[in-house]
């Protein structure tokens, strides 16, 4: 029999299932109105865009895993044809800080969101 304490998966400790859908709406107006990438989304269905994003931090996370999408150098390569760069990338993990901080969560907890972040770098700029 163990006794060690169950770990908290970041996604419990970022506020499970609300905080993610709260986070990617606000993430997605930010990065909607950020001229910086938001060329990258013209067309792109963005209600089928944001449920995607929640199913894939949700698992990125430690939630639930329902996510069905492609794996982030698939799902981004025809992003980077069009230009996709470190600056792109950047703005992107700039925007989901703001948007983490607004919500109120604690710089240790955006600190393990940008790492996870940091660690798709390569494989999303098709590197």
């Amino acid at each position: 029999m163990s006794t060690q304490t169950p770990q908290v998966t970041l996604y419990e400790q970022l506020g499970g299932k609300p905080a993610v859908e709260a986070a990617v709406d606000r993430f997605y107006q930010k990065v909607l109105a950020d001229d910086r990438i938001k060329h990258f989304f013209e067309g792109v269905d963005m209600k089928k865009q944001i449920g995607k994003q929640k199913a894939f931090l949700t698992m990125v996370f430690g939630g639930p895993t329902n996510y069905t999408g492609l794996d982030m150098r698939k799902g981004h390569a025809h992003l980077v044809e069009r230009g996709l760069n470190d600056s792109h990338f950047d703005a992107v993990v700039e925007n989901l800080g703001q948007t983490l901080t607004e919500l109120g969560v604690g710089s240790g907890l955006i600190a393990q969101v940008a790492a996870l972040a940091e660690s798709v770098r390569s494989d999303v700029l098709g590197r």
